[in-house]
């Protein structure tokens, strides 16, 4: 096993880079069927990493073909729990041997610390794949109560052919998150990761076949949304679609399972999460750290990320003061660097969209600090954590994802306040409340609309626990036992013998 510390020169490793942009189709590394490519950018750098496969409907067709015929001949679906089991502990073992790998390519595509990448992203990946391995031979099925003289079983059963389509903020962790549970119930996959982070996605797929994934079990079809993203969708050979991404190409998913086959869909969407901080809070200056780190982890580019922050009137100047000190920790710099807070975002066009949002935000508010356009070495693709109040309620910065560096912040009286602030959103997925009376804790929590809500922390994630939202954040869970739901169908098989 690789064992990734700061002694690792990561400055020299990017500069001797390389990578198979190739698609992963039936067991084969492969060119796009026409031939064509798209280059993957270092947002860090503006430097080529590699030409990618521009994978389109074609191409999704083979990937298709292959998983159902896998699927058919029951070299993995009918393999057994255990010898799944075993074959994805070995997919983690391998994760975890190309640890730095992984992890320079992570931070490569889509900028972030490579710091992060190689201590967080990698390593959850490679538990993720530990644990529901570990899961399969321990998921049991149930015997109904039935009549006399009748046996009823109601098993779970893998749906066929399984759609992924996964985002750029976390290319390789959430690729883990639905590939996990699909493969451990037997399902086979096509996976198509976003174009502005094919990479390790990639190279997951080769490492699934050195694991002794069968061959078509997973394939790996880079290609743009509507091209690649549109024929999975609407591939009437697809039962299911996993997806996590904004609100708006989840709409349009659901419109492409019924005008197909009605394929069952899972749907992680975007959000605007707050982070209600109440006057008897026990630790300030934890809270605002917390929230520091809520807003701008990952540049800000997180689905969940508390990028709302309400304020107890009481407290409201004390906490901005300590906020604001706590975002001097992610000033962003160079990914490859120990010395950075923070990478660049995925790239200068995406740079650009949150550059006019905060200056929207200036127009109509009070920059408290950052929201600067910076630029590192030949890149343009970073910007300074951002903090902005007196914004009007109705703003489309307390409303809208902005996928960057952002913070808002604004004040409430008191609790019945609060949560309706939190509330006026079209959103659901992820709340924080930061209180010291847990008769309020329980009570506040109770009336948040959000599929988690995190106390006295902020984004509490864990294998254990679902993750998803309610309203327009979508419907599904990644994560937990609850994440097989998404890739079963139960089944009754009622046996009359009397």
């Amino acid at each position: 096993m690789t064992i990734t510390n700061q002694k690792i020169d990561w400055h020299a490793r990017r500069d001797a880079a390389s990578a198979d942009g190739r698609a992963v189709i039936d067991g084969a590394r492969v060119a796009s069927a026409d031939g064509s490519s798209f280059t993957s950018v270092d947002p860090a750098t503006a430097r080529k990493i590699a030409e990618v496969s521009n994978c389109g409907p074609v191409d999704i067709d083979r990937a298709v073909a292959a998983a159902r015929r896998s699927f058919a001949t029951g070299v993995w679906s009918r393999s057994g729990a255990v010898q799944r089991k075993n074959v994805l502990l070995r997919l983690a073992d391998l994760i975890e041997v190309h640890t730095d790998e992984l992890a320079l390519l992570e931070s490569m595509d889509m900028g972030k610390l490579v710091s992060e990448s190689s201590t967080v992203d990698v390593p959850s990946a490679a538990a993720t794949f530990r644990w529901y391995a570990e899961l399969a031979d321990k998921l049991t099925d149930e015997i109904a109560a039935t009549p006399p003289g009748s046996t009823a079983l109601v098993t779970r059963e893998a749906l066929g052919v399984v759609g992924a389509i996964v985002p750029w903020n976390f290319p390789l962790d959430i690729a883990a998150w639905k590939l996990a549970p699909a493969l451990v119930m037997g399902n086979s996959v096509v996976l198509k990761p976003a174009t502005e982070s094919s990479l390790t996605a990639l190279l997951l797929g080769q490492l699934a076949l050195e694991a002794g994934v069968p061959d078509g079990v997973l394939n790996v079809v880079p290609g743009p949304g509507a091209s690649a993203g549109e024929a999975l969708a609407l591939h009437p050979d697809v039962d299911a679609l996993a997806f996590t991404g904004s609100t708006e190409v989840a709409k349009h998913l659901l419109s492409c399972s019924a005008r197909s086959n009605m394929k069952r869909l899972s749907l992680e969407a975007g959000g605007k999460s707050s982070n209600l901080i109440f006057s008897d809070t026990a630790d300030l200056l934890l809270a605002a750290k917390k929230a520091a780190h809520g807003a701008y982890y990952n540049q800000g580019e997180v689905c969940s990320a508390n990028s709302r922050i309400l304020i107890q009137d009481e407290i409201y100047d004390d906490f901005v003061a300590a906020f604001l000190e706590a975002a001097k920790a992610y000033q962003p710099g160079d990914p490859m660097s120990a010395e950075s807070g923070a990478g660049a975002l995925v790239s200068a066009r995406h740079a650009d969209s949150v550059e006019k949002a905060i200056q929207q935000g200036a127009s109509a508010g009070t920059v408290l600090g950052g929201g600067e356009r910076l630029t590192i070495g030949e890149s343009r693709a970073y910007i300074a954590p951002a903090a902005i109040a007196d914004l009007p309620a109705d703003h489309f910065l307390h409303r809208e994802e902005i996928f960057g560096p952002v913070a808002v912040l604004a004040r409430f009286k008191d609790e019945r306040e609060a949560v309706e602030m939190a509330n006026r959103t079209q959103y659901g997925l992820a709340a924080s409340v930061w209180t010291a009376d847990l008769a309020r804790a329980h009570r506040v929590s109770s009336q948040l609309v959000a599929g988690t809500v995190s106390v006295n922390t902020v984004d509490a994630l864990g294998l254990t626990t679902p993750f998803g939202g309610f309203r327009q954040s979508g419907f599904g869970r990644d994560l937990s036992r609850h994440a097989i739901d998404n890739y079963v169908a139960i089944k009754t098989t009622w046996i009359q013998h009397g």
